[in-house]
């Protein structure tokens, strides 16, 4: 009997090392990581994304990292149909792959397939970009937990395109957003094992603080100031790059944006967190315990 391929599924919170913990898998098994980070897929945007290194990206083949330029429109059903072809090709050669990031809708669309939405006409989507521009993301938020409070306790509520999307799909069917993730999935020619990353709060919080810092020092300042007629754009509605739009206009200090980006990571890591303990299947592992990761994936392959 054909031996049934593995996918390693390296999860948790933004600042967990889940970099660092794929490279090292990925060298184990001799093989290549698909990163499933939707901030990392964008060439203009490297400081602020916290995407893996030269040095890193020279260890380990990765795909999806630096793939798409900030014009593009890319979709997680996108995402989906690029990585089931790319991961076809891949098990051809290869026992075990990788899939790493912390945006958990699109590992989730990988592992599980995604749910059919309906298209959502572009006159309906205008409409709720100039809602947002006009009313600003509370609007957005307090709509989206009026019509979906399922769906508003796990999406990231500071990124207004996703809460756009929730709402306009909602619009078109008359169905909230959550039903339509809850639904039937297609199955895979792969076996997931799930590995989720912990690291204590306080610690986590501490290196979120410090990582920030050390993007200041990096230059993202300037990598914002040279993206700054584009941070109308949907890649740009991201933590670490919506922060500048008051310091651009004279309406907040740059130590004002640093605090805020550091308050927006801390807050996304925390969704983050419940999103995860709000899915099954997770093998918990300390940040940096490598040896420990072999060994749940070592029973879970038998």
């Amino acid at each position: 009997m054909q031996q049934q391929k593995i996918l390693i599924v390296i999860g948790g919170p933004t600042a967990s090392g889940k970099t660092s913990m794929a490279i090292k898998l990925a060298q184990h098994f001799n093989t290549t990581i698909l990163s499933a980070d939707s901030r990392q897929f964008y060439r203009e945007m490297s400081i602020g994304t916290a995407k893996p290194t030269k040095s890193e990206l020279a260890q380990v083949d990765h795909h999806f990292v630096n793939s798409l330029s900030i014009h593009d429109t890319y979709s997680v059903g996108d995402f989906e149909r690029e990585s089931m072809a790319l991961l076809n090709q891949l098990f051809e050669k290869k026992e075990v792959v990788i899939i790493a990031g912390g945006s958990g809708l699109f590992v989730k669309a990988v592992c599980e397939g995604l749910d059919e939405f309906p298209d959502v006409p572009n006159d309906l989507k205008e409409k709720w970009n100039q809602l947002f521009e006009s009313n600003g993301i509370e609007f957005l938020q307090n709509k989206l937990a009026q019509i979906d409070p399922n769906y508003f306790k796990v999406v990231d509520k500071e990124n207004p395109r996703r809460l756009m999307r929730a709402i306009t799909v909602f619009e078109v069917s008359g169905t909230p957003f959550s039903e339509f993730r809850n639904r039937t999935k297609p199955k895979r020619n792969f076996t997931p094992i799930y590995i989720y990353l912990k690291k204590e709060r306080s610690l986590l919080y501490q290196d979120i603080n410090t990582r920030v810092d050390q993007m200041m020092e990096e230059g993202l300042e300037k990598e914002v100031t040279n993206l700054k007629s584009h941070l109308h754009l949907n890649a740009l509605q991201t933590i670490g790059y919506r922060e500048f739009i008051p310091y651009f206009k004279n309406e907040a200090t740059i130590d004002e944006v640093i605090d805020k980006i550091k308050q927006h990571t801390r807050n996304y890591a925390k969704r983050q967190m419940t999103w995860y303990r709000g899915q099954a299947d997770w093998n918990e592992v300390d940040s940096g315990g490598f040896d420990e990761a072999l060994e749940i994936i070592k029973i879970n392959k038998k």
